[in-house]
């Protein structure tokens, strides 16, 4: 017998599995944007702000092969912009200020919430709005506020936090897949 929490995995995959569509026509457009000097800004808190960093890490280094290292940065990476931002402008700001400072029209941010309500990652995609970047989310169970907001959205459909990030992990390795791929 499946331990429980593999058996809850394993049925939340298959339920997503239609959703690799997505985010490898993502991966393809990442590419696009990334092979031409565009970059990747990727947000998230807790968990998901480890998974916005294990994504730019793959991309920066590299995932399967060995090929030129491309901009990619988690917005919760840089502490001591991170802390005066919080400090001079609240917490909801935290992101959004760092994508108009670093994001380009025709950049990419990522937005990573097992909740898809956390207020500073939705302020961060709409301020990507408002750049012209674009925005896509990953999130738990839809309907929610980032899913709607982004441009486009993977939302998985788990009511566990742990078993939402272990699908943002397999999604995002599949993102990493189809940029190497399209390079």
């Amino acid at each position: 017998m499946m331990d429980s929490h593999l058996e809850k995995l394993w049925n939340v995959l298959e339920k997503v599995e239609g959703q690799a569509a997505t985010v490898r026509i993502w991966g393809g457009k990442l590419a696009g944007v990334l092979a031409s000097g565009g970059r990747l800004l990727a947000c998230g808190n807790g968990g998901s702000a480890a998974e916005a960093q294990h994504l730019t890490a793959e991309l920066v280094g590299r995932f399967r092969e060995d090929r030129l290292p491309y901009a990619a940065l988690p917005l919760h990476g840089d502490a001591s912009s991170l802390t005066a931002i919080a400090n001079d402008y609240g917490a909801d700001e935290v992101y959004a200020r760092q994508v108009r400072a670093h994001g380009r029209p025709g950049d990419v941010l990522v937005c990573l919430s097992t909740s898809g309500a956390s207020p500073n990652v939705l302020a961060a995609a709409r301020a990507a709005q408002e750049a012209g970047i674009l925005s896509w989310a990953m999130t738990g169970p839809a309907p929610n506020p980032l899913a709607d907001l982004c441009l486009d959205a993977v939302a998985v459909p788990a009511e566990e936090t742990a078993t939402v990030q272990e699908v943002h992990l397999a999604l995002i390795h599949l993102l990493c897949d189809a940029v190497e791929e399209a390079l």
